[in-house]
């Protein structure tokens, strides 16, 4: 029995040298060790030996099982060691390579001219103003002397929650807003998204994006009104712009006024740009109506104002020479990095 036991100790370590995995280590310690292992089994005769060998086989057994022990813990390292360093070797970076670069983003066309207009009028003394997208009827129509059955509400086509809420047209129900909240002086631009159950089509979108302004003070005339925005023409498009006012009519300014730009490609002599009319609509403008200011708690014959409204869809389009204003919306890489 002790020779077998040697004898285990010596193929088992034999066994363990050539290991060549975690998994063949953990094969042989069962083979060995296990509940059904080869010393196991020897162990299990140890009841035949006489009294006074049985301390000499146990001990050695548990020598044996010690020694085969240690073989296993140190072929195991020996093994993760080697498996690091070549998982070191085939997952090596080379730190020194260039990265790959990532594409950077651009702002969209819309956003681009919208900064540039927001600067101009925050550098004429404006402010900006925000309201919800969500409207009431009041806010939208009545409080800007659009009531019931006006037949300015017809040219809206308004896309209606219910009875009373709507998503607004234009953003002209921030400016009632702003007058609700703020006495005179007012003098703030309200870009934001607005809604009109239009077909889609170069012209037209169910969603586009107004800038309108409003100035509220003593002595504010038509002439403050036509400098104003003479002077944002001239700063988005170039001091060799120039502008002319058609009369027109809103229901919530009055006197009311229509704002043109010469074309830019023919200089006012006619081209399929500005459809030979030589000049570009850009803007409806006009002074507050008296009783729109009423209608906010501001009185009329104290106070003054005016206002303006533009696409801004319409100006970038100008702007860039771009024909169709689906191109702004369906994301078009081509169309996007040109920008």
């Amino acid at each position: 029995m002790i020779n077998a036991l040697q004898t285990i100790q010596k193929q088992a370590a034999e066994a363990l040298d050539s290991a060549a995995d975690l998994r063949a280590i953990d094969d042989l310690r069962v083979r060995y060790l296990g509940k059904k292992g080869e010393l196991t089994a020897i162990l299990k005769q140890m009841g035949k030996l006489s009294a006074e060998e049985r301390p000499k086989v146990g001990q050695l057994a548990n020598e044996v099982r010690a020694a085969i022990e240690r073989l296993i813990d140190e072929r195991s390292a020996a093994v993760r060691a080697a498996q690091l360093e070549q998982r070191l070797i085939d997952e090596k970076l080379d730190v020194t390579l260039p990265g790959r670069a990532a594409p950077l983003g651009k702002a969209h066309p819309l956003t681009k001219v919208l900064d540039e207009v927001k600067e101009i009028f925050l550098g004429m003394g404006f402010s900006i103003a925000e309201g919800p997208e969500v409207e009431t009827d009041y806010y939208n129509f009545e409080a800007l002397n659009i009531p019931k059955n006006h037949p300015a509400r017809d040219t809206q086509d308004t896309f209606y929650i219910s009875d009373n809420v709507i998503l607004r047209t234009q953003t002209s129900p921030v400016q009632v807003r702003t007058m609700e909240k703020q006495k005179p002086p007012i003098r703030v631009i309200a870009p934001g998204r607005v809604y009109r159950s239009d077909a889609v089509d170069a012209t037209h979108s169910p969603l586009f994006h107004q800038v309108e302004g409003l100035v509220v003070d003593r002595g504010v005339t038509m002439a403050d009104l036509k400098g104003t925005l003479e002077l944002f023409v001239k700063r988005l498009y170039g001091d060799e712009s120039v502008v002319r006012f058609r009369p027109h009519h809103f229901p919530f300014t009055e006197p009311s006024a229509e704002l043109d730009v010469q074309c830019f490609a023919c200089h006012g002599e006619g081209c399929r740009l500005c459809k030979g009319e030589g000049w570009i609509e850009l803007l409806g403008c006009g002074m507050v109506h008296p009783k729109v200011l009423s209608i906010c708690g501001i009185d009329p014959e104290e106070y003054s104002g005016f206002a303006f409204g533009m696409g801004l869809e319409r100006i970038v389009m100008r702007r860039y020479g771009i024909d169709d204003l689906r191109l702004f919306y369906e994301n078009d890489l081509r169309f996007l990095n040109q920008f």
